[in-house]
């Protein structure tokens, strides 16, 4: 009994290392793929979302502003101190052309702060001080706006709002309260409103070519299944900037759509069929079809054909065991296609920038814009965290309600 017993615990004992070694083995295979995906895909997202709301530059320029403003009340006008501190701040920033950069920051906070700073940069030779408070405002009336130094205040902390608020339509008033943009500055709302319903659109679009399409192709010869497949891949042989121009070429006043609708007499005058939101939908349709039609063939090539033959021989009609039977065992493909679809719609900038007009611009554009033009990183990534929010909210709620996980490639 005793050496049944050690024998017993031996055993145990052994398959608690094989165990353990087991699981190291997985966690020494998986840890490069998790190094990979930590330094070049987590990292990035997490230093975009961050820059969203840094605001440690504007401290590194002006430090002893920053820890001289800090303490004020908020009222009224600082004492001499915050003016002797941002004299002294601006002596250094000036001449190293830093000043210019926390001009365009506070800017985006107030209009007229970067034009303030600058005229006070070019005439600080001229400031007997100190004291210099009655010099700043003699200099200029706008040191004496307690509104400036409220900015100022703010603009001075480590971590900023105002960039995701402007996302949103909303600011800081001259109380630090947030509140609603005026409506001729209110753009930011109606640009992700607009980005979603254009790639709701051309999700539905892909969804109702797709379908039959992809039903057509799996149940088809081998041959015919081949063909369409080669036709549906076309689409992956060209680049994205030459298919979009290709569509100029054929949507445009002379092109071969309008040339052939003239010639049939169905219309007496060239169609508005680009620059505008129809040359988008189409342009944009014609490059994500394949993501649709992959997933929706992947599916509907297992799908037993015998099922459909038994709900028939029980009576159902061919549109009865089609729509009842068939269509929800694709759900999965669905799922999967109308996510890739909707996504990839979402960060979409060369289609929408050459084939649409100007109110069919979509969010990739502006982050595209804040980020070669505007030279504004924390504008630009706060923008780029909506569409990941967008994204993510997508995937949430499609995980609940449709199941991707069904899907098995051929």
């Amino acid at each position: 009994m005793v050496e049944e017993a050690v024998s017993g615990t031996s055993l145990l004992k052994k398959l608690r290392r094989t165990e353990r070694r087991k699981k190291i083995e997985a966690v020494g295979l998986i840890t490069p793929l998790f190094v990979l995906m930590l330094i070049f895909y987590f990292i990035p997202i997490g230093l975009m979302l961050y820059k969203s709301i840094d605001n440690s530059q504007m401290r590194e320029i002006m430090p002893h502003t920053a820890r001289a403003i800090e303490h004020w009340s908020g009222k009224g006008l600082p004492d001499e101190p915050v003016y002797t501190a941002i004299v002294e701040d601006m002596k250094v920033a000036y001449p190293n052309r830093t000043l210019a950069k926390a001009g365009r920051r506070l800017n985006f906070d107030l209009v007229g702060f970067h034009s303030l700073l600058s005229k006070t940069g070019r005439k600080l030779r001229k400031l007997k001080g100190p004291p210099y408070k009655e010099a700043l405002i003699k200099l200029d009336k706008k040191w004496g706006d307690p509104r400036y130094w409220t900015v100022l205040q703010r603009g001075l902390k480590n971590t900023t709002l105002i960039y995701l608020l402007a996302t949103l339509d909303l600011r800081y008033d001259d109380k630090n309260n947030i509140t609603h943009v005026p409506d001729e500055q209110a753009i930011y709302v109606s640009i992700i409103g607009r980005t979603i319903y254009i790639s709701i659109f051309v999700t539905v679009l892909c969804l109702v070519i797709g379908f039959p399409f992809a039903y057509i192709m799996a149940n088809a010869t081998t041959r015919v299944r081949n063909l369409m497949m080669i036709g549906l891949m076309l689409v992956f042989w060209t680049s994205l900037l030459v298919r979009t121009l290709s569509w100029i070429l054929v949507l445009q006043n002379k092109g071969v759509v309008n040339s052939i609708l003239m010639w049939a007499g169905l219309i007496s005058q060239p169609l508005d069929l680009v620059f505008n939101r129809i040359g988008v939908y189409i342009a944009m349709t014609h490059v994500l079809l394949p993501f649709m039609v992959l997933p929706l063939f992947s599916v509907m090539s297992g799908i037993p054909s015998y099922y459909v033959r038994a709900a028939r021989s029980l009576g159902a009609t061919s549109i009865v065991a089609f729509f009842r039977v068939y269509v929800p065992q694709t759900k999965p493909g669905i799922g999967a296609g109308c996510l890739m679809v909707f996504i990839q719609a979402l960060g979409y900038y060369i289609t929408p920038a050459l084939v649409g007009g100007p109110k069919d611009q979509m969010l990739s554009y502006f982050v595209a814009f804040f980020v070669n033009e505007r030279v504004n990183w924390s504008m630009a990534s706060a923008l780029g965290l909506m569409l990941l929010l967008i994204t993510g909210s997508l995937y949430l709620i499609l995980g609940k309600h449709v199941s991707i996980t069904n899907i098995k490639l051929n």
